[in-house]
């Protein structure tokens, strides 16, 4: 199998692997909120995590762990106590359904046919939080969120940033109030995720009962887990050069093989590990049902069997014909070329096959 879906989850670092399985072992198995000497062993591979994690993130701040990104946003959002609420139109739905939840009158900020939110886009008056994604998970585009997040700032809301897509491999935007952060996005084991809080914002907690997570997050926390994302964090550190290096050159090849496909989105302000393109004509579950050999995907895996078509793809403009034609290939720091070519050599036989060359 050749794996191309690096927008739903990432392989895990083996190095993260290793990191976890010290905790699960008969001697790591301690609660971490436990005074005892094993509970403090655990209590401090939990910090130590938290350090790593925070090194992805702006100074300033405190990281607090979540199940994942999804609660760290529902955290954020709900947590702020903010009444009125303006997201941009390509939100994963983590955010979009959350902030309907909270404002079923939050406002929507539109994207041009690039995908892109304007950076001088208009808040609408007395909005109390502000939130647009640094990577959309569908189409790669990267967002101007400093720019917003000065905005926001001037209209006097806060302002949310989902860098899910983003972590650990641009930086931060270091003028947004909140972040959310998910560990199997970058490497890390699923379950985990981190909302990052600027010092001195207050947050209401959505979990109540024993306290932890500075009173923000009740719940026993994994130290294997925590482990394994602060692993991965820190590894994404060390190699976010060459691990740009190595997407670029993948990019590049990706563009050529597919050439005469239809780009999604911006080539230039986007992250070049996402290639979504569409043809005309083609059948996309057909297709995927013909590649069994190699996994991408149609869009978010959040959607994936809904059949509706992508509110990302339609905010840009494509009507929901040419919305449902498009794919989305993922790749990263484990990718080889050879993969990509197989791939592509597979893909380009089953279009073949179905007459929409």
């Amino acid at each position: 199998m050749i794996y191309l879906d690096y927008q739903a989850t990432t392989p895990l670092a083996p190095e993260a692997r290793e990191a976890m399985l010290r905790w699960l072992a008969d001697d790591g198995f301690a609660n971490p909120h436990s005074p005892h000497r094993p509970g403090r062993a655990a209590a401090a591979a939990v910090e130590l995590a938290r350090e790593q994690v925070a090194g992805l993130l702006p100074p300033g701040g405190r990281v607090i762990f979540t199940s994942g990104a999804t609660e760290a946003l529902n955290l954020a959002i709900l947590g702020c106590g903010a009444k009125r609420l303006a997201v941009s139109a390509i939100e994963h739905a983590a955010v979009l359904d959350t902030a309907r939840f909270a404002d079923p009158d939050c406002a929507v900020l539109s994207v041009g046919s690039d995908g892109l939110v304007a950076a001088d886009v208009a808040i609408p008056e007395g909005t109390g939080l502000v939130a647009v994604m640094q990577v959309n998970n569908e189409i790669g585009t990267v967002q101007p969120v400093e720019a917003l997040a000065d905005a926001a700032r001037a209209a006097g809301a806060l302002f949310l940033c989902d860098a899910v897509q983003g972590a650990g491999k641009l930086a931060p935007p270091k003028n947004a109030d909140m972040i959310a952060i998910s560990a199997h996005k970058l490497h890390g084991p699923k379950g985990i995720g981190a909302l990052w809080v600027r010092d001195g914002l207050e947050l209401a907690p959505l979990i109540h009962g024993g306290g932890q997570e500075q009173g923000l997050r009740s719940g026993t926390l994994s130290p294997a887990l925590c482990a394994g994302f602060g692993a991965a964090a820190a590894l994404c550190t060390s190699l976010r050069e060459s691990d740009g290096q190595h997407v670029e050159s993948l990019w590049e090849l990706a563009r050529a093989l597919f050439a005469d496909w239809t780009l999604s989105g911006s080539a230039e302000q986007r992250w070049h590990g996402n290639l979504n393109i569409r043809r005309e004509g083609l059948d996309v579950a057909r297709l995927m049902s013909d590649c069994r050999t190699v996994a991408f995907s149609a869009g978010s895996a959040c959607a994936s069997g809904s059949g509706r078509p992508s509110h990302v793809l339609r905010a840009l403009g494509l009507s929901d014909r040419e919305a449902k034609t498009a794919i989305r290939i993922g790749f990263g720091r484990y990718t080889r070329a050879g993969d990509l070519e197989r791939a592509a050599a597979a893909i380009h036989a089953a279009v073949g096959a179905q007459g929409a060359l």
